[in-house]
């Protein structure tokens, strides 16, 4: 899965080098919103850090261990949405995702969200999709609640946000319920 249309305006694709100072363009302009939920914000200081992780994203899908895609709305690459702790074993995978203070609150995230839960249930034949989100972040824990997804509990101080731990509150789907829904 190197591209996905998820509808006329939004697609999701592979990132690549090539994408470095666009996508550290988007993140920059939101880093003080994005700062207050993502450990990674403060130290991505230029576009070669975003080079970095690009590059970095790219040796973990040769391993199959996740899969970063860039969201691009009206050909515009605006955040990031992605596989990650892939556990093929298991079948189950988590989701994680980004998107820039300019594209907030149009429904993007969640319909990019919802195309990579129909391939993971789908063409990748996942069992169970998780995504966990910081307590407190409301628009990152709206897009699991919009999409169904069951609220399964919390990880207390399950991540390291700068110098303090937040806890994490967990969502998951799994492939039979979602199917018997039919969220295509």
């Amino acid at each position: 899965m190197f591209k996905l249309e998820v509808d006329e305006s939004i697609t999701l694709r592979m990132l690549e080098p090539s994408d470095a100072k666009e996508l550290f363009k988007v993140m920059d302009q939101s880093r003080s919103s994005l700062r207050r939920w993502l450990p990674w914000v403060e130290t991505n200081e230029t576009w070669k850090d975003t080079r970095m992780f690009i590059d970095i994203s790219l040796r973990q899908l040769e391993r199959d261990e996740s899969m970063q895609m860039g969201i691009l709305f009206q050909e515009k690459l605006v955040g990031v949405i992605g596989y990650y702790h892939i556990d093929r074993d298991n079948r189950t995978v988590s989701i994680g995702y980004w998107l820039g203070e300019n594209y907030r609150g149009r429904g993007i995230m969640t319909r990019a969200c919802r195309s990579m839960v129909n391939a993971a249930f789908g063409e990748q034949g996942f069992n169970r999709v998780e995504i966990r989100c910081a307590a407190g972040n409301e628009a990152s824990k709206g897009i699991p609640k919009r999409l169904g997804f069951v609220y399964e509990g919390r990880a207390r101080q399950g991540q390291r946000l700068y110098n303090q731990f937040v806890d994490l509150e967990i969502y998951s789907a799994l492939a039979k319920e979602w199917l018997e829904v039919v969220k295509y």
